[in-house]
């Protein structure tokens, strides 16, 4: 995770477009200046940030399955639940799966793992409009890059 560029996952680990589903991993920093003030003496993660990491792992997944043609928006969260505390230097696990695609929207599944203990879960609707610009979309394409999304299995699925 770099908390101060809003990137909230470190690596794609796996892409599956025919079962729609999606799995990346992250680490929480062991120390930001967002811990200095949630909180003072007991640092956690901030919930909202949990909630923009699942956001992000679901957000490729729906440039997946729209083949890089789309970028989907947060748009709205529904039953959104913090399970668990999750601390500095902790490993996440993330997933998401595909529930709806059409329409000009798209909605997921998603949810964070610590160890096998379940952290957060929600689904999650995104607006999904054609790319803005070439600039923004190569931005994405240089973050895919870092992120190692697997840009071949586009052209296999």
């Amino acid at each position: 995770m770099r908390l101060e560029y809003f990137q909230l996952i470190d690596r794609i680990v796996d892409l599956d477009l025919a079962q729609q589903t999606i799995c990346a991993e992250a680490r929480v920093p062991s120390a930001s200046t967002i811990f200095e003030g949630h909180f003072p003496g007991y640092p956690l993660m901030p919930g909202v940030l949990l909630i923009e990491a699942m956001a992000q792992t679901s957000g490729w997944l729906v440039i997946a399955v729209t083949r890089f043609s789309r970028m989907p928006f947060f748009a709205a969260l529904k039953e959104a639940k913090l399970r668990s505390f999750v601390h500095p230097g902790e490993s996440l696990s993330l997933s998401a799966k595909l529930l709806h695609e059409g329409s000009g929207y798209a909605v997921t599944r998603a949810e964070i793992r610590c160890g096998s203990k379940l952290a957060c879960n929600a689904e999650i609707t995104f607006r999904l409009v054609e790319f803005p610009n070439p600039e923004f979309r190569a931005s994405m394409e240089k973050m895919a890059a870092i992120l190692e999304f697997p840009i071949g299995a586009l052209a296999h699925g």
